[in-house]
């Protein structure tokens, strides 16, 4: 077998130098499989950075949790101080007086101020200046990240659920298949693909990474899919793989595209990788797309991952 018979430079290991691993380097999502400790709890770049980069659901929840906790504050607050400094607040019940002093401090916080409830007081009035100061601050964080958010260039690649050992030329090929899941325009594509795997040097159980040589590793403009092949040649470490070779070495494949966004005017990067489990032998892309009657070209996203058996050469 070739895997293992490779002479690897330790420039292309993405960072994670030689130790030998059972699990990703890098996640089908695109992150780093990595746990950090040792980090600062507050640390304000590092903040802003996880308040962009998190999950929608996530940020709303954080927003919305923020929102009410500081509103619950506030209210509590007004109960200390006594829901009679409240002009206009007519709950009987603690709960009904919370209530008022909830939906004030609410009115107040947006500077919204209906005018039913006010404060009465120069300490309720000097409680109710702090929380409007504070309310105008939140408020423009918020739309800040809000901005940061939708403008953030990112790429929107999708990449088929497997690679594939399919016939190319006469011989085989490794590929995978890539489309722009947006309908900006991406120029200047660049990919690479990395192969790593467990292997024994001198007795000691390390990992080895190895570029594939790829039959195309740039694209002037990614309209349709593009397929990404490694051509399995003499010149491959894959040539005489097999399955059972993948899995004994816990193989994997790194891929990291780079791409020119032409709505943002910013170089834009995206990763996955895909696990030995995850290459298919004897398979071939199904078309992606095809041509409508009208002369125009449709590409169905959906079939980005459509294969169909076939026998190797």
């Amino acid at each position: 077998m070739a895997i293992g018979k490779q002479v690897i430079n330790p420039e292309n290991d993405l960072g994670f130098g030689n130790q030998a691993v059972s699990q990703r380097v890098i996640n089908r999502d695109g992150s780093v499989n990595v746990k950090r400790s040792g980090l600062p709890f507050f640390r304000s770049s590092d903040n802003y950075q996880s308040l962009i980069t998190m999950s929608w659901g996530k940020f709303w929840l954080l927003v919305l949790s923020g929102y009410l906790l500081t509103n619950v504050f506030f209210a509590l607050i007004y109960l200390g101080i006594g829901v009679e400094n409240l002009n206009g607040a007519d709950g009987n019940t603690t709960f009904e007086k919370f209530m008022d002093a909830f939906f004030f401090s609410a009115q107040t916080i947006s500077t919204v101020g209906y005018g039913h409830i006010s404060p009465h007081g120069m300490l309720a009035n000097s409680v109710a200046a702090i929380e409007s100061m504070i309310g105008l601050l939140a408020f423009a964080l918020a739309t800040g990240l809000l901005y940061g958010r939708f403008s953030r260039p990112s790429a929107k690649i999708i990449y088929s659920d497997h690679m594939i050992i399919a016939p190319y030329r006469g011989g085989r090929g490794l590929m995978f298949r890539i489309a722009n899941h947006r309908r900006n325009t991406l120029v200047e594509l660049s990919v690479e693909v990395i192969f790593s795997y467990n292997t024994v040097v001198d007795g000691k159980p390390i990992r080895q990474f190895f570029p594939l040589e790829l039959e195309r590793s740039r694209a002037s403009l990614l309209t349709l899919s593009w397929t990404v092949v490694h051509p399995l040649n003499e010149d491959t470490p894959l040539r005489d793989v097999t399955p059972e070779d993948l899995k004994n070495t816990n193989a994997s494949f790194a891929v990291l595209l780079s791409a020119y966004d032409d709505t943002f005017a910013q170089t834009v990067r995206s990763r996955t990788s895909y696990e030995h489990h995850e290459v298919l032998w004897g398979r071939k892309f199904l078309p992606a797309f095809h041509n409508e009657a009208n002369g125009q070209v449709h590409l169905d996203l959906n079939k980005i991952s459509a294969h169909q058996e076939v026998e190797l050469p």
